[in-house]
């Protein structure tokens, strides 16, 4: 057989898939045309898996049947999208619930951030707010959802992700349970401090108090000491009972804000063994507004759970040139073994090619929700 002439003859069989499908899409344009008038969904389910079925009875082997099906799968997602596409600009169906403004009225707003004085949720909210801040703390971060949620403030600062430890998967569930949204963000350097009381030194320390990762993050270090390792709920509350009690054996793993607050000595700066430790802190609030000049979105979404069902949502970003930075996914309550994913990727919901994939995405995924853009 020759080579050149077997290439020859695929170039020209592509030249016809090329012209079928280009007359494939006019009808599909067609047939949008007439689900807007009609008022009929572009996603019909049934009728895919019907056509599915169809064409692979037309194939004369195994092989051919598998790719024929993902060759029409993605022929009828991209059907799908010229649709969605037609549909928000006849329509104006592009349109989301949220307000654009120009910056966040946070002149007279009162924050709230979980953990006690000292945290470091509450130095990311001075960088963010400023120092003069109107602000309160709770014990938890659902009580901090809540306080947006009922209106005794107007926004919540908390911790969704650190680059070592990764994500605060609470802040991820609470998220989702609650209608408040995220507006901005914020990230905060985390550099460890062993903090004891004024005179104590470290050959008097026995025992350490922290947060369980703020003692992992910082595991190398203690490994080089024989000392008790007590998790707290917060650092800061680690700080303020050491400080609270005056033991010089007791010494807290914190930032050395918390031992300003609390008037603790620093007795070793730096003990977290990750130079580049950071923490990303959101700031929340209960309204559908974002900035105009926001850039990044988050949103969640279920699948359902079968083959493929997740590679074709996130067709989506990539028909519309969206860059995914972004990805985690969450195990649904009561329903084993299938996930809730959250993703994040650059975009305004102002932009034309955002709306177009969040269309898509909340046709055929389950509960898709928009989390915020900021």
């Amino acid at each position: 057989m020759d080579l050149r002439k077997l290439r020859e003859q695929i170039d020209g069989i592509d030249e016809q898939i090329v012209a079928l499908y280009e007359k494939r899409m006019d009808i599909s344009r067609q047939v949008a045309e007439y689900k807007i008038e009609t008022g009929k969904k572009v996603f019909d389910r049934q009728r895919e898996q019907e056509k599915l079925a169809r064409v692979k009875t037309l194939t004369h082997n195994e092989f051919n049947s598998h790719g024929v099906e993902e060759l029409f799968e993605q022929i009828m997602s991209m059907s799908r999208k010229l649709q969605y596409q037609l549909l928000a600009e006849k329509t104006g169906m592009g349109r989301l619930p949220f307000i654009g403004v120009d910056e966040l009225d946070t002149k007279k707003a009162r924050v709230v951030f979980q953990g006690a004085e000292g945290a470091y949720s509450q130095a990311a909210m001075m960088t963010y707010f400023g120092d003069a801040v109107d602000s309160f703390h709770v014990d938890s971060f659902r009580d901090a959802m809540s306080a947006i949620d009922e209106g005794s403030a107007d926004f919540a600062v908390l911790p969704i992700e650190n680059s070592t430890a990764g994500i605060v998967s609470e802040i991820y569930d609470l998220l989702v349970e609650f209608e408040n949204y995220i507006v901005g963000e914020q990230i905060i350097k985390i550099e460890h401090c062993l903090l004891g009381v004024p005179g104590a030194e470290l050959s008097d320390i026995k025992r350490v108090y922290s947060h369980p990762q703020s003692l992992m993050q910082s595991a190398r270090y203690l490994a080089d000491h024989d000392w008790q390792q007590i998790s707290m709920q917060n650092n800061a509350f680690a700080a303020a009972k050491v400080a609270k009690e005056g033991d010089k054996t007791q010494a807290a793993i914190a930032g050395e804000h918390a031992g300003k607050i609390y008037g603790l000595k620093v007795l070793k700066k730096g003990i977290n063994h990750s130079g580049s430790n950071s923490t990303r802190f959101i700031i929340v609030t209960n309204q559908k507004i974002f900035r105009k000049d926001a850039g990044k979105v988050s949103i969640c979404f279920e699948v359902a759970h079968e083959s493929g069902s997740l590679y074709h949502m996130l067709s989506h970003f990539i028909y519309n040139n969206l860059n995914l930075t972004k990805i985690e996914s969450r195990p649904i309550e009561d329903r084993n073994w299938e996930y809730r994913f959250f993703v994040d990727f650059e975009g305004n919901l102002a932009d034309s090619s955002v709306k177009n994939a969040l269309r898509g995405l909340r046709e055929e995924a389950r509960n898709m929700k928009i989390l915020g853009n900021y």
